[in-house]
């Protein structure tokens, strides 16, 4: 398939506006956000003290905002196989393709509101943009957006995600083609 067939394909994906949705496997918890304060050694008492984060003007403690994408991940090596998304089918024509390489551009977050235990988060993801062909550095290839929207128990936006890639070949454009 040629480098131009994929983006196409791929843009026909954004057009379509499919999206993969998924519901947290567990609700925000006090353990859990006490776990991630220790892993990013951010002691920020309203994370951690139900009377600071009421000093604060919270009614409960507060989960780090940069987390946000942690409520929803699947462990490391699970897929979930029964439903792949259109972000999983998109990288997968970028790698057979001929752009097997990848290497992260950057991750844009926004925070609408704090999560409290008791949230349950659910995510909707989505292809966002392809760009044209690129000539890089590291070779020629494609960016790739993604965006992931998250909602708590009521629908109510609680963040967003951009992440941006960029899939290309190390080799000259249609070396090693599957």
């Amino acid at each position: 398939m040629s480098s131009d067939e994929i983006a196409k394909q791929i843009q026909r994906m954004i057009d379509s506006g499919g999206s993969r949705t998924s519901v947290a496997r567990d609700p925000v918890n006090r353990p859990m956000i006490h776990h991630l304060c220790d892993a990013l050694g951010d002691r920020n008492p309203v994370y951690l003290s139900p009377e600071s984060a009421a000093a604060a003007g919270h009614t409960d403690v507060v989960a780090p905002p940069g987390a946000l994408q942690v409520w929803n991940m699947l462990p490391p090596g699970d897929t979930d196989a029964s439903a792949p998304s259109e972000v999983e089918r998109a990288y997968d024509l970028l790698r057979h393709g001929g752009f097997p390489n990848v290497v992260a551009v950057n991750c844009e977050q926004e925070y609408i509101r704090y999560l409290v235990p008791g949230d349950v988060l659910t995510c909707e993801e989505k292809v966002e943009h392809i760009s044209e062909p690129k000539t890089t550095k590291l070779g020629p290839g494609y960016f790739i957006t993604t965006l992931t929207t998250y909602t708590d128990q009521e629908s109510r936006p609680v963040g967003s995600m951009r992440f941006r890639t960029l899939w290309y070949a190390s080799t000259p454009e249609g070396a090693g083609d599957e």
